[in-house]
């Protein structure tokens, strides 16, 4: 267990950490707030500082932590016909997903992972969502392209988010739906990466690090929920994700 105080001093004389504290720091507001907003900022933000298949793993065991959080609460206000087939379906696909992650070329998986989150903010800019109905077999496509997202690039809101979001669901409904899809695939999802050698000292040594920046501030983003008003929240949180998009797509 030596190496991950060595690790963990290291980091320390490290920029990028300061930089990964800030962005841990606004991804566990936006959690907090909406019920998503980690992996979406923090997998292109992470992959531009480390690469892929070191910031994605550190993610992923973030998420799983954090979901642990939000769940209990989410569990009895979820609409759980909906969002447990969904869910079943990204567990099953996550580990072709986590495939592509391990041997896939990092340099163009980040630029993928950039790309797939600006396109992302860019829809909810511009308040496009699916206004269909919700059969069971729309639910488990849907789970699917989630579960091998999320494999892959750590990121399975996008399809399920645009998806949910049209639903008749209350908002509060809408961010529990969203936790609990979150809180069924993270422990899922951070075995394949596990179990194909990406969870190393350096991993868990920037998880000691940015793991409890990220639990202060999602219940703060929780509070916010009940006090700032949506809007706001809105504009700033589509302009942070825009933004790191960019700068993953182009680093």
């Amino acid at each position: 267990m030596s190496s991950i105080p060595l690790e963990f001093f290291g980091l320390l004389g490290d920029w990028r950490i300061y930089v990964a504290i800030a962005v841990t720091a606004l991804a566990g507001i936006m959690r907090g707030y909406s019920g998503f907003g980690t992996a979406v900022l923090l997998a292109p933000a992470y992959s531009v500082l480390w690469g892929p298949r070191i910031g994605v793993p550190v993610m992923l065991l973030m998420e799983l932590v954090v979901s642990m959080q939000l769940l209990p609460k989410a569990i009895g206000e979820a609409n759980r016909r909906v969002i447990l087939p969904i869910g079943a379906a990204a567990c099953l696909a996550t580990p072709l997903g986590a495939f592509i992650l391990i041997t896939a070329d990092q340099d163009l998986l980040r630029r993928f992972i950039g790309g797939f989150v600006l396109v992302f903010g860019l829809l909810l800019m511009s308040g496009w969502r699916y206004h269909g109905s919700r059969p069971l077999p729309l639910n488990l496509a849907v789970g699917s392209l989630a579960g091998l997202l999320k494999g892959a690039t750590g990121i399975s809101g996008p399809p399920v988010i645009l998806y949910l979001l049209a639903g008749p669901e209350a908002v509060k409904q809408h961010r529990a739906n969203l936790i609990l899809f979150f809180g069924t695939i993270a422990v899922i999802s951070v075995i394949p990466p596990a179990l194909g050698g990406l969870i190393v000292w350096s991993t868990l040594a920037k998880l000691l690090i940015l793991l409890p920046i990220l639990t202060i501030c999602v219940p703060v983003g929780a509070r916010l929920f009940h006090v700032l008003p949506e809007r706001w929240y809105r504009r700033a949180a589509l302009f942070f994700l825009v933004s790191t998009g960019v700068i993953a797509l182009l680093a």
